[in-house]
């Protein structure tokens, strides 16, 4: 149900309508996926003429962004506490190592609209936004992903920093191209209905996000090591 606003007059009503677009946007995006959340709707059930919306944020991507953001801070605030439940110190590296690969797949295998989110950005959500909004939404995305890094490099010391942010930069990567993978159309539902030989390609997401990661890291470790070097 849209909820209509009286004329902000001051900053603290200009932040309540901020995050009633936020929240209404969150709320849709559990309903549909990215590509279907338009700026009319969204505008429509926030309770705000479409140019009243542009005031606070500049384009749907750049409302999509900040809930990006705001979902991948969640994320690390997640894996502080459960990362160190899941990782046993005393095993051996290998086992650490599928060990957060396997907790980090939990962690965003439960957060789909996230999931979503990191399919559409690089394609999609920064394609129409200001470089003022992308320089906002890339400071926050590094020093996400700087905090996950340090997070897995807690775990896995003998990877280096180094190399748990070149993980991290991986599995953010590899996760929104899973996801797209692993959620076909609705032709290419039919397709494999129709033909089970085809269904060979299709992809579960968490094995197949957990698979990769587990191989990346340990190649990462392999090179860390020497052995992975000629």
């Amino acid at each position: 149900m849209a909820t209509t606003f009286q004329r902000a007059r001051n900053e603290e009503q200009r932040a309540v309508r901020r995050q009633a677009i936020l929240d209404t946007a969150a709320a849709m995006l559990t309903e549909m996926p990215v590509a279907q959340v338009s700026l009319n709707e969204l505008s429509r059930r926030v309770g705000l003429a479409k140019s009243n919306v542009l005031r606070y944020f500049e384009s749907r991507e750049a409302v999509l962004l900040e809930l990006l953001a705001a979902a991948s801070r969640e994320l690390v605030e997640h894996l502080r506490t459960a990362l160190p439940a899941a990782v046993d110190a005393d095993a051996p590296v290998r086992e650490r190592a599928d060990q957060v690969a396997a907790a980090f797949v939990t962690a965003v295998a439960e957060r789909p609209v996230m999931c979503d989110l990191i399919s559409a950005q690089a394609a999609v959500l920064e394609r129409n936004v200001s470089p003022q909004v992308a320089a906002d939404y890339k400071r926050t995305a590094i020093a996400n992903a700087v905090a996950l890094a340090q997070l897995v490099a807690t775990h896995i010391p003998e990877l280096g920093e180094r190399d748990a942010m070149r993980f991290m930069a991986g599995a953010v990567m590899v996760t929104g191209a899973i996801w797209t993978h692993a959620h076909p159309s609705a032709a290419m539902e039919a397709a494999y209905a129709a033909d089970p030989s085809l269904a060979a390609l299709r992809l579960d997401f968490a094995a197949t996000l957990r698979e990769t990661l587990e191989v990346l890291l340990s190649g990462l470790l392999a090179r860390a090591s020497g052995q992975g070097r000629p």
